[in-house]
């Protein structure tokens, strides 16, 4: 431990020259800002969690698995990933017998949960055993044979309805009258704000679209015995149902059961903690090694005086390393606060566009913070030791004259392995280019990653070749500041190679995932305003009624009329070992594939809409790339509830990603999801007027305005990871920027020795500024390029649609923070050398 206690060296040059240090501190803090939220993240989305509601008076809950799971390879390379279904995987009524027989055990009772229309209003629909265990209590009347129902307030008033009276209702098994039986109050274990309608238990799987199926089974224990007896009830139960398939969940994750929105914010969290904050601390460590670096090298002169004077390399080694333990504890401490008020902010986001469920709680401990903290030390020593490594070793005397000049050949060790990196970049580029569908974005994801690597490897060559270009251009300026520019760039290579790399990485970061989204969505709009060829597109909020095809078929005028359910599906992707589970959105069409090309433009380029129907299915042509099908091929897939099916390929269709990724019949879908209502209604023919009384009408130009704004809610992640990314990036960038401008003050003294004005040392300044913005904006452009092209082509056929303005804006942004950057500490350091 004393062998790591801050030596009087690194005392003395943090407390006498602080400016030298005042950048590294930046750096670390705000990559310790970075990595605490991310890292608060994840560990929110590893321990997610959400108290039962609905089930809290039952002490055990039996359910299906609600993920489907993927297994890939064998033996020892034998792995499986899991997946959050897109609706709800259900279970066998019958599971409740055996359940029920398990001592200690007073009840075992299957609850459903179904929409149900009524008129132009939404209800849910429940089983009425669950009055067992949510409390709900008859206010007036009985409970519900075959054919009855239980209206709560809500409902009876909208309804307009009492007991004995009839209404007609809407359930997945068409419509239907039923008597009113009894008025009830909703219990603790109900949505208060959800008008509720009960039916008979031996009629509502049937209502609910799955018959002989229940959403979970629901275990009551005798005597009012409590969740804490839920272990051996739950042992028991387990034990009953041993090879069903179903699991037992106790405590939390009976939560989990009713709220099948844990799984995707378990999945977002982690995707956003773990993958984004993968990144962003490799970001953080460019940034970080070249500021600690930058730092080291400025006072190469310092260590060259204490070499002379006879201080050993471990001296000096020791030195570098408690510098890095001055300062990088108390800048990752400092840097943890925003990062955990950064969490909050981001999570509260994700709260609001209801990707997380309000019951789920941020999760803050100190792990994340201690693993912030420590890539920070840990970046801080390593770049330290490294920058440190040569002036430690190298010999007194030479040391003196190294450090009054520039050393021009870089590292062999570090030009080899930036070689490595650049024909590393180079060949994932020809990959991905040659490369499909999913293979050519995970390609193009390696292309940034080694070309950055690349350019912070071979930053001083990448820099002297820049100054050398630019430079020319400089030089026929002809002006005496850019011409100074010029040569003072290309003679201090290494120091521009500092400056230059975070502007590289804000630009490639940014222009990568904000260009991404906007790539995909122009195609996508393009496609869903060429593909909907209907006259009228009607929806409604709480799904279409069961006879809307029919009504508008008959309506005056119409040619065509075809229901769409849409839905989602999961279908492996990849090849060989590398395969896994990709959400594809699909639509359950309720008529014929002539009908369908009627008021839909799907782009077939193979096969025919006409064969679409049971166990047939027509696919984007996309999809069927990342899957390796053709047509003729069987697609495995599993549908929204989690069953497996691999229905044949007999269409292939280019307009998958403004429309659906899978078209198939709706009768396939209707048995796999929880709402059976039709969800878009496209009518070719025919007047809105009469088709308004079926839902809200729209023409086709209409919706797709609205469908493009839905994509646009969900571009929200990866403008954000632009933002955080870019602007951590561009503030490092800045700061680089200012310690190579403080570290000058000499250099620029003695231009205002030599005559040089104020005015021309300062347009000097700016003209070095523009060179480090522009070649940071033109590497940035060049590496962001090499990865958009690919990934885009590979994900929507086409090439990457970049915004003028939003470009524009990026560069700009880049060139004003680097004059901004190199002004303000320059007319302060002149200032001060004046007076």
């Amino acid at each position: 431990m004393r062998r790591l206690a801050p030596n009087g060296l690194a005392r003395a040059a943090v407390r006498f020259k602080p400016a030298s240090f005042a950048g590294t501190f930046v750096a670390l803090m705000m990559a310790a800002l970075i990595v605490s939220a991310c890292g608060i993240l994840l560990e929110t989305g590893a321990r997610a969690s959400v108290p039962a509601q609905r089930y809290a008076r039952a002490p055990v809950v039996v359910a299906a698995d609600q993920y489907a799971r993927l297994v890939t390879g064998s033996g020892d390379s034998r792995s499986e990933s899991a997946n959050p279904l897109p609706d709800t995987a259900r279970v066998d009524t019958a599971l409740a017998g055996k359940a029920g027989r398990v001592p200690g055990v007073a009840a075992a009772v299957p609850d459903f949960m179904f929409p149900v229309r009524l008129g132009e209003d939404a209800l849910t629909g429940h089983g009425w055993g669950s009055h067992a265990f949510t409390g709900t209590a008859l206010t007036s009347g009985a409970a519900p044979r075959a054919g009855e129902v239980v209206l709560d307030a809500a409902a009876a008033r909208t309804a307009k309805a009492g007991v004995g009276d009839t209404v007609a209702l809407e359930t997945a098994a068409g419509r239907a009258d039923f008597r009113v039986s009894g008025l009830a109050g909703a219990g603790p274990g109900d949505a208060a704000e959800v008008a509720t309608g009960w039916f008979a238990d031996v009629q509502s799987s049937v209502l609910a679209g799955h018959p002989g199926k229940a959403d979970a089974i629901v275990v009551l224990a005798k005597n009012g015995a409590s969740t804490a007896d839920s272990p051996a009830i739950a042992a028991g139960v387990r034990k009953a149902l041993a090879g069903t398939g179903a699991e037992v969940r106790t405590g939390d994750g009976r939560g989990a059961v009713e709220d099948h929105g844990l799984a995707y914010a378990k999945e977002t969290l982690t995707g956003l903690g773990g993958s984004f904050g993968g990144i962003a601390a490799l970001v953080a460590v460019f940034t970080m090694s070249g500021t600690v670096a930058l730092s080291v090298a400025q006072r190469a002169r310092e260590f060259a005086l204490l070499r002379a004077v006879g201080a050993t390399p471990r001296q000096i080694r020791r030195a570098v390393a408690s510098e890095a333990l001055l300062v990088a504890p108390l800048a990752g401490l400092i840097g943890c606060l925003p990062g955990i008020g950064l969490a909050h902010w981001w999570f509260a986001q994700l709260k609001d566009r209801g990707a997380v469920p309000d019951a789920v709680d941020l999760r803050v401990s100190w792990i994340p913070l201690v693993v912030a903290v420590g890539v920070g030390l840990l970046t801080a020593l390593t770049a330290g030791w490294a920058a440190g490594r040569r002036p430690a070793r190298i010999k007194p005397g030479r040391a003196l004259t190294e450090a009054s000049v520039e050393r021009l050949r870089p590292g062999v060790i570090r030009t080899v392995l930036g070689l490595c990196a650049l024909v590393g970049g180079g060949f994932f580029t020809v990959f991905a280019a040659r490369s499909a569908g999913d293979d050519a974005a995970n390609a193009a994801l390696g292309v940034v990653m080694l070309f950055m690597l690349a350019v912070a490897l071979l930053g001083p060559l990448v820099a002297r070749l820049c100054a050398a270009l630019i430079g020319l251009a400089l030089d026929g300026h002809g002006a005496a500041p850019a011409t100074l520019a010029a040569a003072n760039s290309r003679a201090n290579a290494r120091r521009l190679a500092s400056a230059i790399t975070p502007i590289v990485l804000a630009m490639a970061f940014a222009s990568t995932l904000a260009f991404m989204h906007t790539s995909e969505s122009h195609v996508a709009a393009e496609q869903l305003r060429a593909g909907v060829t209907a006259d009228h597109v009607v929806t409604h909020p709480a799904g279409l009624p069961a006879d809307a095809v029919g009504r508008a078929a008959r309506a005056p005028g119409v040619a065509a009329a075809v229901g769409l359910l849409d839905t989602q599906v999961l279908v492996p992707v990849g090849s060989g070992g590398d395969r896994w589970l990709q959400g594809s959105s699909v639509q359950g069409v309720s008529g014929s594939g002539a009908q369908l090309g009627q008021v839909q433009d799907l782009d077939v380029r193979g096969g025919s809409l006409d064969r679409v129907g049971e166990g047939r299915i027509a696919v984007d042509r996309t999809l069927a790339m990342s899957a390796k099908v053709e047509l003729g091929d069987r697609l495995p897939m599993y549908l929204p509830d989690g069953t497996r099916t691999s229905p044949e390929v007999v269409a292939v269709y280019g307009r998958g990603l403004g429309l659906a990724a899978v078209t198939m019949d709706r009768a396939s879908l209707t048995g796999h999801v929880t709402s059976g209502f039709d969800t878009t209604l496209l009518v070719r023919g025919g007047n809105a007027k009469a088709l308004a009384p079926l839902g809200t009408v729209t023409d086709a130009s209409g919706y797709a305005v609205e469908e493009t704004t839905d994509r646009e809610l969900n571009a929200w992640a990866n403008y954000m990871m632009a933002g955080v990314l870019g602007g951590f990036a561009a503030i490092a960038a800045v700061n680089t920027l200012v310690m190579t401008v403080l570290d000058r003050r000499r250099e620029l003294g003695m231009l205002r020795l030599v005559g040089a004005t104020r005015r021309q040392v300062m347009d000097m300044l700016r003209w070095e500024g523009l060179l480090v913005a522009v070649a940071g904006v033109v590497l940035g452009t060049a590496i962001a390029a090499a990865t958009l092209f690919p990934m885009v082509r590979g994900l929507t056929g086409e090439t990457p649609y970049v915004p003028p303005l939003a470009y524009g804006s990026f560069a700009a942004t880049a060139v004003g923070l680097a004059l901004l950057a190199v002004t303000l500490p320059a007319r302060g350091a002149l200032g001060a050398r004046k007076a």
